[in-house]
């Protein structure tokens, strides 16, 4: 039935008067006497099938709907349980006993600078060779897929059977099929008389078998290095993440834990400033070969079976970072000063590709409660790419929530008096903002108190910079460093003699079209397209959004239908009003840059939120 435009209105007919019944007199005289027990006996039969068909109709509704409403009530209790249940933990930190080793074979063991590694395989050339390392003791810790037989002259080994032993409470805490178990080793070391801690990957060989050739191994003393370092400018409040694999020379390459949001900021420093050595209590290393990247970069850079071999600037100088500004720290190639040992706990909650990283954002917040930073060195290790890729979704804890992570932590303040109540209520902030679950919260209670059983003092706290108002960057202040640009890949053509004019047209493509949106729709799987288009078009564009029939959350595809795309482009237009324009491709379309620069960019991006459709070049 179509509907139709309404008619005007008829004139209504003349109302009819219709003539009232004649009431006979005699109509109520015969009235019955209106009684409940009179009513119910004449109408017995009639009750019975009313009450039996109701009955009837109530029971089928039960059977349909039982399984879902008892999921619904079940879902319903379980959040609100845990809604609930989420509470600071109390903690006397005056009556925590101490704990000895009175179990392992080390327990007279002393050594101030330990390599700690998590083993699941027999000994590796590379753990072969880093045992050898003069003045470090290394020490190998144990999961379910240990052989039980493993050993290597030099080094300590943890078994899982000893780890339980130690009398640590993080041991209820930890799955025992993974690295995070090395938790038990950091506070084994600890226990044992560190005050270095290099936390390290049995796949990364040691440059020259030397962690003194570019960590500051030691901060004070004799063979400390007085020396100004480099430090990223603060010009810049709003900036709060960087990529330090630029400063090395490779702008094309970011590590893993970088928000792929900041992937496209490949532009070098124009300025540095300086601060005098001495509290870079966590020194990140670079890994050649092989550095820490993250899934969307291995899988859209590597070209068939050949190996990574990129290379980085060794004769860079290191970096640090002043306080309101991040970078990703790892776990395989760090060394931790003890200050800083509070901020090895690994997260448990997250997946193991999220937990090192997560773990680096939350310590270097905090380590600015104490007056320090994280300085970053040239490389210290190499690792050789022997590693099949890992899947997205093991990375999904970092992609969609990192770069709020970020955000959260530089805005989080805290009144507390000590390092340690600053630290367990953040990492209960983290819970209830979701970044975490209670697990980690009740996870870094017993870390703390493990420490402080273990014989650690907590640092002191100092006044939080970031609150106080910058300081005015003067001419004489500014420092310069121009990086190197080193082989590479980039965009799927190699950076040799052309990177520079590679760099170059991204910085003028990106300069044309920052702060345009690009609207990608996948006719085809978005398994392996959508990461790849994310990547090349991401450092262009402003941000990809891209629609497929199917949703994928992992990917960050969103659903939609080209029938029905004028439904859902208002809602893309409304989230990024901010945006110059908008440009839609489907994924069989390649951009062609040049013509897009040379083209009216006025008649491309259009205020009004109008679209530009581009067909196949």
């Amino acid at each position: 039935m179509l509907v139709q435009d309404r008619a005007a209105p008829k004139s209504p007919k003349p109302p009819q008067i219709r003539p009232l019944p004649t009431v006979q007199s005699n109509r109520f005289a015969e009235s019955k006497k209106l009684d409940f027990s009179t009513w119910v006996s004449e109408n017995f039969y009639r009750i019975v099938a009313v009450i039996v068909l109701v009955t009837t109709v109530a029971a089928v509704f039960f059977v349909y709907s039982s399984t879902n409403m008892a999921s619904l009530l079940c879902l319903q209790s379980q959040t609100q349980r845990a809604m609930d249940s989420i509470s600071l933990p109390q903690i006397n930190w005056n009556s925590i006993k101490p704990i000895a080793d009175k179990t392992s074979p080390y327990a007279n063991f002393r050594s101030e600078q330990w390599v700690v590694v998590s083993v699941s395989s027999y000994p590796s050339d590379a753990l072969q060779k880093m045992v050898k390392i003069k003045g470090w003791q290394v020490l190998a810790i144990g999961n379910s897929r240990t052989p039980r037989n493993w050993s290597l002259k030099g080094a300590i080994f943890l078994s899982l059977d000893m780890q339980a032993s130690l009398g640590f409470r993080v041991v209820d805490h930890l799955p025992y099929d993974s690295y995070v178990r090395k938790s038990v080793g950091y506070l084994f070391a600890i226990q044992h008389g560190a005050k270095k801690i290099f936390d390290a990957d049995v796949r990364g060989e040691v440059i020259d078998n030397d962690l003194g050739k570019h960590f500051d191994v030691e901060l004070v003393g004799e063979g400390a290095r007085q020396e100004a370092i480099l430090q990223y400018s603060h010009d810049n409040p709003n900036r709060t993440i960087v990529n330090p694999y630029i400063h090395f020379g490779q702008r094309s390459v970011w590590p893993r834990g970088l928000p792929l949001e900041n992937v496209g900021e490949i532009g070098h420093e124009e300025f540095y400033t300086e601060v005098f050595g001495g509290k870079q209590f966590i020194q990140q290393g670079i890994s050649n070969g092989l550095p820490d990247v993250d899934s969307v970069f291995y899988f859209t850079r590597k070209s068939g079976l050949e190996a990574f071999d990129i290379r980085f600037d060794e004769h860079a100088p290191k970096v640090v970072l002043p306080q309101g500004m991040m970078v990703p720290l790892n776990s395989f190639n760090t060394i931790y000063h003890s200050s800083a040992f509070w901020a090895l706990m690994l997260p448990v909650s997250v997946s193991t590709m999220a937990s090192d990283v997560l773990r680096g954002y939350w310590g270097q917040r905090l380590l600015w409660e104490i007056g320090s930073y994280v300085a970053v060195y040239p490389p210290t290790v190499h690792r050789y790419d022997r590693i099949k890729a890992y899947p997205f979704s093991d990375e999904k804890d970092l992609h969609l929530n990192v770069g709020r992570l970020i955000k959260f932590l530089v805005s989080w303040r805290s009144n507390k008096h000590k390092l340690f109540e600053k630290i367990l209520e953040l990492s209960y902030a983290m819970a209830e903002e979701g970044f975490w679950t209670e697990q980690d919260l009740k996870f870094t209670a017993s870390w703390l108190q493990d420490l402080l059983a273990v014989g650690y003092q907590q640092p002191r706290l100092m006044t939080l910079e970031l609150d106080r108002p910058l300081a005015t960057i003067g001419h004489g202040d500014r420092k310069e460093f121009i990086p190197q640009k080193l082989p590479s890949i980039h965009l799927a053509v190699e950076e040799t003699g052309m990177v520079s004019s590679e760099i170059g047209n991204l910085i003028r493509w990106r300069k044309n079209f920052g702060n345009a949106v690009l609207i990608m729709f996948c006719i085809g799987p978005v398994e392996r397209t959508a990461l790849e288009w994310r990547l090349l078009y991401g450092r262009i564009f402003k941000t990809v959004v891209i629609l497929s029939a199917k949703k994928n959350s992992d990917l960050a595809v969103e659903e939609g239908q080209l029938v029905h795309l004028y439904k859902q482009l208002p809602k893309i237009f409304d989230r990024y009003s901010s945006a110059d324009g908008f440009l839609f491709v489907e994924d069989d379309t390649v951009l062609n840059y040049w013509n897009l620069l040379q083209a009216d960019k006025a008649k491309l991006w259009i205020t009004d939120k109008k679209l530009l459709i581009m067909s196949n070049y």
